[in-house]
């Protein structure tokens, strides 16, 4: 089980890691999304404001931690509220568009994380 959760929170913190720096370092030119669209108009209101750089930040943070087995229970606290809006833009704005996929297996990593160190985060539910 030990090696099964290094390597699921090794493949978290890596997905983590490079979708935040292909982000933040501009790596990759994204396409801008239909104009008048949900996902345009939610873009719209992240990107200039600074507070997508902020996310993405906060994405490398988490990574970094998770990746680190020491760690990993603080970095799940940190990428937790995050992958639960990345699955609700995916569900609600996006109408179900790109879910199947990265965010799925996302989410099935961090589930798989929380419940191999569900002992650590007992504390959390008393």
């Amino acid at each position: 089980m030990k090696i099964a959760s290094n390597i699921a929170g090794g493949l978290l913190g890596l997905a983590f890691i490079v979708f935040s720096l292909i982000v933040l370092l501009k790596l990759v030119p994204m396409p801008p999304p239909p104009e008048g669209t949900p996902v345009a108009l939610f873009m719209g209101a992240l990107v200039p404001t600074g507070y997508l750089t902020f996310v993405k930040i906060l994405e490398l943070i988490g990574g970094c931690l998770v990746a680190v087995p020491r760690t990993r229970n603080f970095g799940l606290l940190v990428l937790g509220p995050i992958i639960l809006n990345i699955l609700a833009f995916h569900i609600f704005i996006a109408k179900g568009e790109g879910l199947f996929g990265v965010p799925i297996v996302i989410s099935v990593l961090a589930l798989f994380l929380l419940w191999s160190g569900r002992k650590a985060f007992a504390g959390l539910m008393n």
